[in-house]
């Protein structure tokens, strides 16, 4: 990029002289942040300029950020409570707020009712786009993740803007799904979980979760409508015949996921991500099975409200807990 071009897509944030830069990567979605330090803690208005590039630009990137887990957490607490690290899988020991994911995992799992040899692991199947988390009644508010051990290629992570996604929808398409609604559900075989599991260090159960969310949901804190379907979990649309329901969600996860939507962040070591999960999908690492070189990412989620529908409908929780806030 030129030094022209740089200072064209440059943004200073509102209120005075600040130190964070904000450079758009696509004129729809994604930003690189600059100019601070996250080993350093977050003033509040700092804080408040990220949260705010966060919300115009859904997600946001941090290069060459060498932070320790109690930083990465006092990051993630500028902006919330934090939660956690998820609401199945067991967080490190020592953090546990923090999800540690290798790409191993996403290549492989074992249930106990693989027909495979005790100790082996099978190809595990790929779900692809999805918010974070919907399958309980309050999902997270925002995501961080941050690389740890980063390949010198391959990896790559994609984020739709959900938001984008509904508007570019016709008006008959969003009068039809503004008051629907849709089950979002998971269980305890999820992420390699088993009957035979030990229980979890903070005594949380592990599942069966089934949510009710809008299909569209109001953005809590712009206001904005936004697509609101996860392929991962979402079973059906409420109240349609089965192929009325599956043909609805096929439509709405075409459009979600269209390229104009789409930005695709290149990792590098000591990369930090931060995303909306109230507005965006995401899927990652898209080509893990193409590529053996090691991969380790750490993540924490800020805690979340119940999402509320276009017609004011409220998420609700039909078998499993609420994602509460650690400790």
């Amino acid at each position: 990029m030129s030094s022209a071009a740089t200072l064209q897509t440059r943004e200073a944030p509102a209120g005075g002289p600040s130190k964070l830069i904000v450079e758009p990567v696509t004129p729809i979605i994604g930003a690189e942040l600059s100019g601070i330090d996250l080993r350093r803690p977050l003033d509040a208005k700092t804080a408040a300029e990220i949260q705010a590039a966060l919300h115009k630009w859904r997600v946001v990137f941090f290069r060459d950020q060498d932070i320790t887990n109690d930083q990465l957490k006092a990051f993630g607490r500028a902006f919330g409570p934090l939660t956690p690290a998820h609401p199945i899988s067991e967080g490190l020991e020592d953090h546990p707020e923090i999800w540690e994911r290798a790409v191993d995992e996403y290549r492989t799992r074992r249930t106990e009712n693989d027909n495979i040899k005790p100790g082996a692991r099978k190809p595990r199947d790929y779900k692809g786009w999805h918010i974070d988390i919907t399958f309980v009644a309050n999902p997270n508010r925002y995501s961080i993740l941050h690389g740890v051990q980063i390949p010198p290629y391959g990896g790559d992570t994609l984020f739709t803007n959900l938001i984008a996604a509904y508007e570019g929808l016709s008006p008959k398409i969003q009068r039809l799904i503004d008051d629907l609604q849709a089950v979002h559900q998971t269980t305890s075989y999820d992420f390699g979980g088993d009957k035979r599991r030990k229980p979890r260090r903070d005594g949380r159960a592990t599942g069966p979760f089934v949510s009710l969310h809008p299909l569209v949901r109001i953005h809590p804190e712009t206001g904005e409508k936004l697509l609101f379907l996860n392929p991962g979990t979402t079973t059906h649309i409420v109240g349609l015949k089965e192929r009325e329901s599956q043909a609805l969600l096929d439509l709405l996860y075409f459009e979600a996921t269209r390229p104009e939507y789409q930005v695709r962040f290149r990792w590098a070591p000591k990369s930090l991500v931060v995303w909306d999960n109230q507005a965006v999908a995401h899927a990652g690492p898209i080509d893990y099975q193409h590529f053996d070189l090691p991969r380790v990412v750490r993540r924490i989620t800020v805690a979340g409200d119940l999402p509320v529908g276009a017609d004011g409908f409220r998420s609700q929780a039909l078998e499993g807990e609420l994602f509460n806030v650690i400790g």
